[in-house]
């Protein structure tokens, strides 16, 4: 009893490959001893002379002289993704005093493709430049100057960061070279089928880089071909284009011990639950939802003298956060529409299997069935529990919205109803069971605080165990981050309950909770959390009528739940999470002797 009354105190996660692989790269600078300024890439006036020049016309030119060698490693700058024959890269480079052996042409490694992908993907933030005197770190006494004032001016193919730099020193790849290079003779060519001729000079240049970097340019192009064959079979055969599947296995292994337990059931259990998810958007910003679910896990036995429930508004005491009814029947256990209206409006439509923190959030880090506690009262505030999915005929089909003020202000609300599928009396959507609620949400910093109000109805069997009963619920959850790893919080709430059968009944039900939690512990994504509070239980119970009176609703003890676990990641896709569960005084009531249970769960999420 004395531990009893310290505890009580204690508590008041490659698609873009195929278009990153032919993004823009650097070209060497200074091509040929006789071009020494960048007169060699100067588009003159058209003339006479040149109308009948073409790329077939030009005569092979020996390789590229020096000062540039074409085993040289050349300082490149990264590029901006390319825009095809628009948008195009750094060409002029800077020529290190020690040539280095530059790859085999014909080199076709995963590792230099990987080397195109990464500087595609750095390059797509970059922006198209119209004057060199944009780049803020290219200036007229760079020996390249020339060639990049006549590559930026005259032919529209360099490409500059977004901080207005060109980053000149950088090193690139033979395959980042022959990619910009590929982007500059798109744009070439864009030139002379527009009519716009260049010098012979400049042909004999884009010849000799063609030929020097041939190699490279059929390696990336048949690369690309062989992605978008990829792409193309993708499409074709891909389950949707709009739906993705998502799933959720939970494995458990557990036992129960505790003097009241009936011996004929506290073996060690196996039990498990799936879970798929169909997330179908159609805009991009809304979600359809359809789960399929199934499993074999009923939950503890509740011998005679251990009424582990609290009642029919609520989860049962030792109900774990996999509970899904036994059987193995396959069930679409939730059926949601929700979608955005404007920028600060959301709505739910909820065709079954709805709840109230399926709308509002519940505050706790510890509401996930993946990484959170065994037991769903560890889990979050019972007021989210209040008639939704819990009570005789489920109270899940409805509609609610939130209402974003601002990042650190949202109101919500919602109304679900047990047999809005009924059109018989005492059914429909508003003349049956049903379940309203609002919530206020505050997030300023690190705090987060949700003020909750419940009204529900129930036409059958309600929290006293009578029919009809009306609840109204009050409660408060909060959650605080001290530090990036290391978080507290809990909850607090009050009912009022009236029962009206044979006679009139009030009672008046209390729950709290306080929990702390501690994250990345040991490895990284790791949750170790203790939770300690009491479950839902009746405080006071008064009788005004004559008929049914049962004095053991009467609950003058109740309930500490001990909860402790550690949940850690072996994978992206398995978690593991063995926990403990103390239960002192179980079902409210000190005649019972404490109970002990718990397991180890692992969840495979795919």
């Amino acid at each position: 009893m004395l531990s009893k009354v310290l505890l009580k105190s204690l508590l008041v996660t490659p698609a873009v490959l195929g278009a990153a692989l032919v993004a823009n790269a650097s070209i060497a600078a200074d091509l040929s001893a006789s071009a020494k300024s960048a007169d060699a890439l100067t588009v003159t006036a058209k003339t006479p002379e040149l109308e009948s020049v073409s790329l077939d016309a030009i005569a092979p030119v020996e390789a590229i002289a020096a000062p540039v060698e074409t085993s040289a490693e050349l300082a490149l700058s990264p590029v901006e993704e390319v825009a095809p024959a628009v948008e195009t890269a750094p060409i002029i480079a800077e020529v290190p005093t020690q040539p280095v052996q530059a790859p085999a042409a014909t080199t076709t490694s995963v590792d230099a493709l990987s080397q195109v992908a990464e500087y595609s993907a750095e390059g797509a933030s970059m922006a198209q430049v119209t004057s060199v005197s944009q780049l803020s770190d290219v200036f007229p006494t760079d020996w390249a100057f020339q060639a990049l004032q006549s590559l930026v001016e005259r032919y529209g193919c360099i490409a500059g960061y977004p901080d207005g730099t060109f980053r000149g020193r950088n090193f690139a790849t033979r395959y980042e070279l022959a990619a910009a290079l590929n982007a500059c003779l798109d744009r070439i060519s864009e030139l002379l089928a527009a009519g716009d001729f260049v010098t012979r000079e400049d042909l004999a240049t884009i010849q000799r880089l063609q030929e020097e970097f041939a190699a490279e340019l059929a390696t990336l192009r048949g690369r690309v071909d062989a992605l978008e064959a990829r792409v193309t079979e993708l499409e074709e055969n891909q389950f949707s284009t709009t739906t993705k599947l998502r799933g959720e296995t939970n494995f458990y292994i557990g036992g129960i011990t505790g003097d009241d337990v009936p011996s004929d059931n506290d073996e060690i259990i196996f039990a498990s639950r799936v879970r798929l998810n169909f997330d179908t958007s159609f805009t991009g910003e809304d979600r359809l939802r359809a789960r399929l679910q199934a499993g074999n896990y009923t939950g503890w036995p509740r011998g005679s003298g251990l009424p582990y429930d609290s009642g029919g508004f609520f989860v049962g005491q030792t109900d774990h956060q996999f509970d899904s009814g036994g059987g193995y029947a396959v069930s679409i256990s939730r059926l949601e529409y929700r979608f955005p209206l404007g920028d600060a409006v959301t709505v739910y439509i909820e065709a079954n299997g709805g709840a109230i923190s399926d709308i509002v959030t519940s505050v706790s880090p510890f509401d996930d069935t993946v990484a959170g506690p065994l037991t769903t009262f560890a889990a979050y505030n019972p007021i989210y529990d209040v008639g939704p999915g819990n009570t005789a005929t489920g109270q899940n089909i409805g509609a609610g919205a939130t209402i974003d003020f601002g990042d650190s202000f949202q109101l919500g609300f919602g109304y679900l109803t047990g047999r809005g599928n009924d059109p018989g009396d005492d059914s429909g959507l508003f003349n049956g069971d049903y379940t309203a609620f609002g919530q206020l949400t505050l997030s300023p910093g690190d705090l987060t605080v949700a003020l909750t109000y419940v009204n529900a109805y129930e036409g059958g069997v309600g929290v006293s165990g009578f029919a009809p009963t009306s609840v109204n619920a009050y409660g408060v959850s909060a959650n605080f981050g001290l530090s990036d790893s290391f978080f507290v919080g809990g909850w607090f709430t009050y009912m009022d309950q009236d029962a009206f059968s044979s006679g009139s009944y009030e009672s008046e039900i209390w729950t709290y909770a306080g929990y702390i939690g501690i994250s990345d512990l040991l490895t990284e994504g790791s949750t170790l959390g203790l939770v300690v509070g009491v479950p839902p239980y009746f405080g006071d119970f008064d009788d005004f009528g004559s008929g049914i009176y049962d004095p053991a609703l009467a609950v003058q003890d109740n309930t500490i739940h001990a909860e402790l676990f550690y949940s850690f990641a072996v994978s992206d896709n398995i978690t593991i999470t063995p926990g403990v569960v103390w239960l002192m005084d179980p079902g409210n009531t000190d005649a019972n002797e404490d109970v002990v249970f718990g397991g180890i769960r692992t969840v495979f999420s795919f």
